[in-house]
């Protein structure tokens, strides 16, 4: 067996020294910082710029919004409208002279019959001026009497006095005739027969003065008896119209209907010219409708309407239209078709109609929305094919009824626009749908 021997190696404290190095710091230059520096400001910035809206864009949430699909399709021309029933015929009762109530004969509501006597006024002042009326036309038609015998006596005073001046003038003529040839014989004196010439002469020019004289008297006095007449007439005239007030003190139904808003009470004073109630046609009902002034071009006198009531339906036809646009609605009559309404009409009572504008047409159709109101027909957004936009695009709107709107030009069936409201986005040329 060998053995080993291990030596022992004397050595002295080890000191921390020559374990202690230098370790050297590696990194990025200054100019290098500062370029990566340049460069994620410049990503940072494009990235903004990418991620950022667009100052004519806006962010809408999809199911704000309605989206609806072009299609091809048949266009109903009609108009809904909600129309109120209203008596066709509506005479007013007015107090046509003041006066007080002293009797009231039916009550509100009642029917009543042409000539039925409703209720009698009195006017103390209106009898008195009846009364002086009739004195001053009871004179003045005398003194139209004086005159006109006045005028007669004179007329049969020129008569007489031509005839008188024409029998002189015919005796002098014949005196004259028979002296002249016995002049001639020397029997008769020449200055007889020129004193019986100048006679006849004067006689006759006389009775010619008087025909003239009677021509002029009578043209004028025809001409001032026509006036008498004239007047005696107009004075008549006035006493009637004078008892015809008087008269409509005695309150009557002008025709057969129903009494409304007929609420006098006796010793009331009333006016002249107060509504004092109105009478209605009785069984005879009309429509009467406010329409959008969108359609004032449109709608026309003679169009069918059709209503449906208690599972009929009943044909109406425009009667009459008010062109004058009050909160921007212009309103319009219907008549029912040969007078065929249902019984159990009653005033103020509404109905749901649809009036015809035109004739069923293919057409190009989008469903009908409150974006009209906004863009006028002129535009609309449009979905992009992904459904991530909506564009705005200029378009040609026609004609509208309660579901669907026609389409001219600008769409394409398939395409997809907005039907909502454009409030709040309507300045905006596109919007980016968030889902």
């Amino acid at each position: 067996m060998s053995v080993v021997r291990i030596e022992k190696v004397e050595s002295g404290p080890q000191s921390g020294g020559a374990m202690d190095r230098v370790v050297e710091r590696k990194g990025l230059s200054k100019p290098v910082k500062i370029g990566i520096g340049a460069a994620l400001a410049v990503a940072a910035a494009a990235g903004f710029y990418t991620m950022a809206p667009d100052a004519n864009s806006q962010t809408v949430a999809a199911e704000r919004v309605t989206i609806s699909t072009v299609t091809q399709g048949r266009f109903d021309d009609f108009l809904p409208l909600r129309a109120r029933v209203t008596p066709l015929v509506t005479v007013y009762l007015d107090a046509v002279e003041g006066g007080r109530v002293e009797q009231v004969l039916v009550e509100d509501g009642a029917m009543v019959q042409q000539g039925q006597l409703l209720a009698v006024l009195s006017n103390s002042d209106l009898q008195l001026n009846l009364l002086a009326r009739q004195t001053e036309v009871t004179q003045q038609i005398n003194s139209m009497r004086s005159q006109e015998l006045a005028l007669n006596q004179t007329r049969l005073a020129n008569e007489r006095a031509l005839i008188e001046a024409q029998l002189a003038a015919d005796k002098a003529r014949r005196q004259y005739e028979v002296q002249r040839p016995l002049a001639e014989k020397g029997y008769v004196a020449g200055r007889m027969l020129a004193d019986s010439r100048d006679e006849y002469e004067a006689n006759r020019n006389r009775a010619e003065v008087l025909r003239r004289q009677r021509a002029i008297d009578e043209r004028l006095q025809s001409t001032q008896l026509a006036q008498l007449r004239a007047s005696a007439a107009s004075l008549s005239g006035s006493l009637d119209i004078a008892r015809a007030n008087l008269e409509a003190l005695n309150l009557r139904a002008p025709v057969t209907g129903q009494l409304t808003a007929f609420n006098i009470q006796v010793g009331q004073s009333m006016n002249r010219g107060q509504r004092l109630g109105q009478i209605d046609s009785a069984g005879r009902n009309k429509l009467v409708a406010q329409v959008d002034e969108f359609y004032l071009g449109r709608v026309a006198e003679g169009q069918v309407a059709t209503a449906e009531y208690g599972g009929q339906s009943y044909r109406l036809r425009v009667s009459k239209i008010y062109p004058q646009v009050t909160n921007g609605a212009f309103e319009v009559d219907l008549t029912f078709e040969n007078g065929q309404e249902p019984r159990e009409l009653q005033r103020g009572q509404t109905l749901q109609i649809r009036l015809t504008l035109g004739d069923p047409t293919p057409a190009l159709l989008i469903p009908n929305g409150a974006f009209y109101n906004e863009t006028g027909g002129n535009w609309v957004f449009v979905v992009t094919p992904d459904g991530g936009q909506a564009v705005k695009r200029q378009v040609r709107l026609g004609r509208r009824n309660s579901e669907y709107i026609e389409v001219l030009e600008g769409l394409d069936p398939g395409e997809r626009v907005l039907t909502s409201p454009y409030t709040g986005f309507a300045e905006r040329d596109r919007l980016d749908l968030r889902n």
